[in-house]
Protein backbone atom coordinates (compact mmCIF):
# COMPACT_ATOMS: atom_id res chain seq x y z
CA UNK A 1 0.00 0.00 0.00
CA UNK A 2 1.22 3.32 -0.94
CA UNK A 3 1.55 6.04 2.07
CA UNK A 4 0.86 9.73 1.19
CA UNK A 5 0.73 12.46 3.54
CA UNK A 6 -2.46 14.75 3.22
CA UNK A 7 -2.83 18.32 4.05
CA UNK A 8 -6.67 19.23 4.04
CA UNK A 9 -6.45 22.61 4.50
CA UNK A 10 -9.10 24.51 6.13
CA UNK A 11 -12.03 24.38 4.07
CA UNK A 12 -12.69 21.05 4.13
CA UNK A 13 -12.67 20.52 7.67
CA UNK A 14 -14.53 22.96 8.38
CA UNK A 15 -17.42 23.10 6.17
CA UNK A 16 -16.92 20.39 3.20
CA UNK A 17 -17.05 17.06 5.40
CA UNK A 18 -18.51 15.21 2.50
CA UNK A 19 -15.01 15.61 0.33
CA UNK A 20 -12.82 14.16 3.49
CA UNK A 21 -15.55 11.31 3.95
CA UNK A 22 -15.11 10.60 -0.01
CA UNK A 23 -11.05 10.74 -0.16
CA UNK A 24 -10.65 8.56 3.21
CA UNK A 25 -13.41 5.62 2.21
CA UNK A 26 -11.92 5.84 -1.45
CA UNK A 27 -8.07 5.87 -1.11
CA UNK A 28 -7.80 2.52 1.03
CA UNK A 29 -9.73 0.77 -1.66
CA UNK A 30 -7.25 2.05 -4.06
CA UNK A 31 -4.09 1.03 -2.10
CA UNK A 32 -3.21 4.17 -0.71
CA UNK A 33 -2.85 4.71 2.92
CA UNK A 34 -3.45 8.91 4.00
CA UNK A 35 -1.29 10.28 6.59
CA UNK A 36 -2.42 13.34 8.47
CA UNK A 37 -0.36 16.02 8.61
CA UNK A 38 -0.28 16.95 12.08
CA UNK A 39 0.02 20.28 13.50
CA UNK A 40 -1.00 21.87 10.12
CA UNK A 41 -1.98 25.79 9.77
CA UNK A 42 -3.38 27.64 6.80
CA UNK A 43 -1.57 27.32 4.09
CA UNK A 44 -1.38 31.00 3.46
CA UNK A 45 -3.67 31.87 0.48
CA UNK A 46 -5.89 34.04 1.90
CA UNK A 47 -2.55 35.95 2.85
CA UNK A 48 -1.28 36.46 -0.25
CA UNK A 49 -2.77 39.44 -1.60
CA UNK A 50 -1.47 40.81 2.17
CA UNK A 51 1.85 39.86 3.08
CA UNK A 52 3.63 37.61 0.33
CA UNK A 53 6.41 36.36 2.52
CA UNK A 54 4.05 35.24 5.53
CA UNK A 55 2.06 33.59 3.30
CA UNK A 56 4.89 31.49 1.53
CA UNK A 57 6.53 31.04 5.34
CA UNK A 58 2.98 29.76 5.56
CA UNK A 59 3.16 26.88 2.93
CA UNK A 60 6.63 25.81 3.66
CA UNK A 61 5.56 25.17 6.95
CA UNK A 62 3.27 22.81 6.12
CA UNK A 63 5.68 21.66 3.19
CA UNK A 64 8.35 21.06 5.61
CA UNK A 65 6.17 19.04 8.22
CA UNK A 66 4.74 16.98 5.24
CA UNK A 67 8.29 15.97 4.26
CA UNK A 68 8.74 14.15 7.41
CA UNK A 69 6.47 11.30 7.00
CA UNK A 70 6.12 11.02 3.13
CA UNK A 71 8.00 12.04 -0.13
CA UNK A 72 4.80 12.62 -1.75
CA UNK A 73 2.24 15.36 -0.53
CA UNK A 74 -2.02 15.14 -1.58
CA UNK A 75 -4.23 18.46 -1.12
CA UNK A 76 -7.51 17.88 -2.68
CA UNK A 77 -8.23 21.89 -1.98
CA UNK A 78 -7.62 23.66 -5.55
CA UNK A 79 -6.32 26.87 -3.35
CA UNK A 80 -4.34 25.13 -0.80
CA UNK A 81 -2.57 23.61 -4.49
CA UNK A 82 -1.78 26.32 -6.05
CA UNK A 83 -0.81 27.83 -2.56
CA UNK A 84 1.49 25.49 -1.55
CA UNK A 85 3.25 24.87 -5.35
CA UNK A 86 3.91 28.19 -5.51
CA UNK A 87 5.70 28.41 -2.23
CA UNK A 88 7.58 24.86 -3.14
CA UNK A 89 8.95 27.23 -6.06
CA UNK A 90 9.83 30.50 -4.67
CA UNK A 91 11.71 28.26 -2.26
CA UNK A 92 13.47 26.37 -5.32
CA UNK A 93 14.14 29.63 -7.50
CA UNK A 94 14.46 32.51 -4.22
CA UNK A 95 17.86 32.20 -2.62
CA UNK A 96 16.78 35.11 0.33
CA UNK A 97 13.14 33.69 0.59
CA UNK A 98 14.52 30.32 1.29
CA UNK A 99 17.66 31.47 3.77
CA UNK A 100 15.07 33.75 5.53
CA UNK A 101 12.17 30.64 6.08
CA UNK A 102 14.89 28.17 6.89
CA UNK A 103 16.06 30.58 10.05
CA UNK A 104 12.42 30.63 11.18
CA UNK A 105 11.70 27.06 10.68
CA UNK A 106 14.99 25.99 12.14
CA UNK A 107 12.85 28.12 15.86
CA UNK A 108 10.34 24.86 15.56
CA UNK A 109 13.16 22.48 14.94
CA UNK A 110 12.05 22.03 11.24
CA UNK A 111 13.80 21.11 8.84
CA UNK A 112 13.14 21.35 4.84
CA UNK A 113 14.82 19.86 2.06
CA UNK A 114 12.36 20.82 -0.72
CA UNK A 115 12.04 17.51 -2.51
CA UNK A 116 8.66 16.48 -2.20
CA UNK A 117 5.91 16.33 -4.89
CA UNK A 118 2.61 18.10 -4.60
CA UNK A 119 0.05 16.51 -5.63
CA UNK A 120 -4.33 17.92 -6.09
CA UNK A 121 -6.56 14.97 -6.46
CA UNK A 122 -6.97 15.57 -10.01
CA UNK A 123 -3.47 14.76 -11.02
CA UNK A 124 -2.66 12.28 -8.64
CA UNK A 125 -5.45 9.88 -9.11
CA UNK A 126 -4.89 11.04 -12.64
CA UNK A 127 -0.94 10.23 -13.13
CA UNK A 128 0.20 8.35 -10.18
CA UNK A 129 -2.59 5.89 -9.84
CA UNK A 130 -3.37 5.77 -13.37
CA UNK A 131 -6.84 5.45 -15.42
CA UNK A 132 -5.87 1.52 -15.40
CA UNK A 133 -6.27 0.85 -12.11
CA UNK A 134 -9.06 3.13 -11.40
CA UNK A 135 -11.02 1.10 -14.12
CA UNK A 136 -10.23 -2.27 -12.69
CA UNK A 137 -11.43 -1.25 -9.71
CA UNK A 138 -14.90 -0.31 -10.62
CA UNK A 139 -17.55 -2.52 -9.18
CA UNK A 140 -20.96 -0.62 -10.03
CA UNK A 141 -19.87 0.90 -13.61
CA UNK A 142 -21.22 4.15 -14.01
CA UNK A 143 -22.59 3.50 -17.37
CA UNK A 144 -25.83 5.57 -17.68
CA UNK A 145 -24.67 8.92 -16.89
CA UNK A 146 -23.98 11.85 -19.09
CA UNK A 147 -21.60 13.97 -16.59
CA UNK A 148 -19.67 17.53 -17.11
CA UNK A 149 -16.59 18.49 -15.36
CA UNK A 150 -15.59 21.55 -13.69
CA UNK A 151 -11.62 21.54 -13.14
CA UNK A 152 -11.75 25.26 -11.57
CA UNK A 153 -9.12 27.69 -12.02
CA UNK A 154 -6.09 27.51 -9.35
CA UNK A 155 -4.88 23.98 -10.23
CA UNK A 156 -4.49 25.38 -13.61
CA UNK A 157 -2.92 28.41 -13.56
CA UNK A 158 -0.36 29.79 -13.51
CA UNK A 159 0.53 27.41 -15.81
CA UNK A 160 4.75 28.15 -15.21
CA UNK A 161 3.88 27.00 -11.48
CA UNK A 162 0.77 24.50 -11.12
CA UNK A 163 0.67 21.14 -13.17
CA UNK A 164 -2.04 19.35 -12.00
CA UNK A 165 -3.89 19.90 -16.02
CA UNK A 166 -3.46 21.33 -19.26
CA UNK A 167 -4.32 24.98 -18.55
CA UNK A 168 -6.29 25.52 -22.21
CA UNK A 169 -7.78 22.24 -22.38
CA UNK A 170 -8.32 20.29 -19.28
CA UNK A 171 -9.14 16.50 -19.79
CA UNK A 172 -7.98 14.99 -16.72
CA UNK A 173 -10.75 15.11 -14.73
CA UNK A 174 -13.18 13.90 -17.35
CA UNK A 175 -10.94 10.92 -18.40
CA UNK A 176 -11.33 10.08 -14.49
CA UNK A 177 -15.05 9.98 -14.67
CA UNK A 178 -14.64 8.14 -18.23
CA UNK A 179 -12.71 5.54 -16.47
CA UNK A 180 -15.63 4.73 -14.33
CA UNK A 181 -18.02 3.83 -17.19
CA UNK A 182 -20.02 7.60 -18.00
CA UNK A 183 -19.99 9.78 -20.47
CA UNK A 184 -18.53 13.32 -20.11
CA UNK A 185 -19.19 16.68 -22.27
CA UNK A 186 -17.50 19.12 -23.27
CA UNK A 187 -19.46 22.51 -22.93
CA UNK A 188 -18.26 26.28 -24.01
CA UNK A 189 -18.38 27.54 -20.22
CA UNK A 190 -16.06 24.67 -18.81
CA UNK A 191 -13.07 26.88 -17.89
CA UNK A 192 -15.33 29.58 -16.82
CA UNK A 193 -14.92 31.02 -12.93
CA UNK A 194 -17.57 29.44 -10.32
CA UNK A 195 -17.49 32.93 -8.77
CA UNK A 196 -16.01 32.03 -5.88
CA UNK A 197 -13.60 35.04 -5.47
CA UNK A 198 -16.07 37.22 -5.55
CA UNK A 199 -18.55 35.73 -2.42
CA UNK A 200 -17.03 37.67 0.66
CA UNK A 201 -17.47 41.09 -1.56
CA UNK A 202 -20.04 40.75 -3.52
CA UNK A 203 -22.00 37.93 -2.94
CA UNK A 204 -25.11 38.21 -5.02
CA UNK A 205 -22.61 38.75 -8.20
CA UNK A 206 -20.87 35.74 -6.91
CA UNK A 207 -23.89 33.20 -7.43
CA UNK A 208 -24.86 35.03 -10.41
CA UNK A 209 -22.01 33.78 -12.06
CA UNK A 210 -22.37 30.18 -10.60
CA UNK A 211 -25.68 30.41 -11.93
CA UNK A 212 -24.44 31.04 -15.42
CA UNK A 213 -23.16 27.13 -15.56
CA UNK A 214 -25.56 25.60 -14.05
CA UNK A 215 -28.56 26.35 -16.26
CA UNK A 216 -26.01 26.49 -19.04
CA UNK A 217 -25.34 22.69 -18.08
CA UNK A 218 -29.56 22.09 -17.48
CA UNK A 219 -29.87 23.40 -20.63
CA UNK A 220 -27.64 21.07 -22.39
CA UNK A 221 -29.59 18.15 -20.55
CA UNK A 222 -26.59 16.38 -18.29
CA UNK A 223 -27.22 14.36 -14.81
CA UNK A 224 -24.94 15.87 -13.07
CA UNK A 225 -21.56 18.15 -12.36
CA UNK A 226 -18.34 17.08 -10.88
CA UNK A 227 -15.89 19.31 -9.58
CA UNK A 228 -13.04 18.91 -7.29
CA UNK A 229 -12.14 22.16 -5.77
CA UNK A 230 -14.41 22.83 -2.17
CA UNK A 231 -14.92 26.17 -3.14
CA UNK A 232 -16.40 25.62 -6.41
CA UNK A 233 -18.07 22.72 -4.46
CA UNK A 234 -20.04 25.31 -2.27
CA UNK A 235 -20.62 27.78 -4.87
CA UNK A 236 -22.44 24.89 -7.23
CA UNK A 237 -23.97 22.69 -4.61
CA UNK A 238 -25.55 26.06 -2.88
CA UNK A 239 -28.55 25.69 -5.25
CA UNK A 240 -31.00 27.47 -2.91
CA UNK A 241 -29.15 30.21 -2.86
CA UNK A 242 -28.51 30.75 -6.73
CA UNK A 243 -32.26 30.48 -6.87
CA UNK A 244 -33.14 32.96 -4.84
CA UNK A 245 -30.32 35.50 -6.20
CA UNK A 246 -30.78 34.53 -9.68
CA UNK A 247 -34.06 32.95 -10.69
CA UNK A 248 -34.49 29.92 -12.43
CA UNK A 249 -34.84 26.43 -11.41
CA UNK A 250 -31.53 25.07 -10.57
CA UNK A 251 -31.81 21.48 -9.86
CA UNK A 252 -28.62 20.01 -11.12
CA UNK A 253 -26.70 17.21 -8.88
CA UNK A 254 -23.28 18.64 -7.42
CA UNK A 255 -21.41 16.03 -6.66
CA UNK A 256 -17.30 15.93 -5.74
CA UNK A 257 -15.10 13.27 -8.26
CA UNK A 258 -14.16 11.45 -5.22
CA UNK A 259 -17.94 10.81 -4.16
CA UNK A 260 -18.66 9.70 -7.72
CA UNK A 261 -16.00 7.34 -7.14
CA UNK A 262 -17.13 5.91 -4.52
CA UNK A 263 -19.90 4.86 -6.17
CA UNK A 264 -18.72 3.62 -8.83
CA UNK A 265 -16.35 1.64 -5.97
CA UNK A 266 -19.56 0.10 -4.30
CA UNK A 267 -19.87 2.18 -1.35
CA UNK A 268 -23.28 3.60 0.35
CA UNK A 269 -23.71 7.19 -0.79
CA UNK A 270 -24.58 8.34 2.39
CA UNK A 271 -20.71 6.96 3.64
CA UNK A 272 -19.43 9.13 0.86
CA UNK A 273 -21.15 12.09 2.92
CA UNK A 274 -23.63 12.29 -0.45
CA UNK A 275 -26.33 13.31 2.58
CA UNK A 276 -24.59 16.22 2.93
CA UNK A 277 -25.18 17.78 -0.34
CA UNK A 278 -27.22 20.28 -0.99
CA UNK A 279 -28.27 19.46 -4.98
CA UNK A 280 -30.01 17.06 -5.43
CA UNK A 281 -28.01 14.30 -6.00
CA UNK A 282 -31.13 11.98 -5.47
CA UNK A 283 -31.49 12.99 -9.27
CA UNK A 284 -28.35 11.26 -9.97
CA UNK A 285 -28.12 8.32 -7.33
CA UNK A 286 -31.53 6.85 -8.84
CA UNK A 287 -29.92 6.17 -12.03
CA UNK A 288 -27.37 4.29 -10.59
CA UNK A 289 -27.16 0.53 -8.26
CA UNK A 290 -26.39 1.83 -5.03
Amino acid sequence: MKSLAVYWGCYILTSQYQYELSLRETMPKLGVKLIDVEEATCCGFLLESIDKFASTYLAIRNLSLAEKISKDLLTPCNGCYLSLSEALHRWRVEESTRSKIASLLRDENLFFKGELRVYHAVNFLHDSLGLRKISEAVVNPLNNLKLATHPGCHILRPSEIVSADDPENPRKLDELVEALGAETINYPGKLDCCGGPLLSLQPEKSYLISSRKINELERIGVDGLVVSCPICFKMFDSQDVIRRVAGGKASLPVVYYTQLLGLALGFKPDTLGLNLNQSPVEKLTSKISC
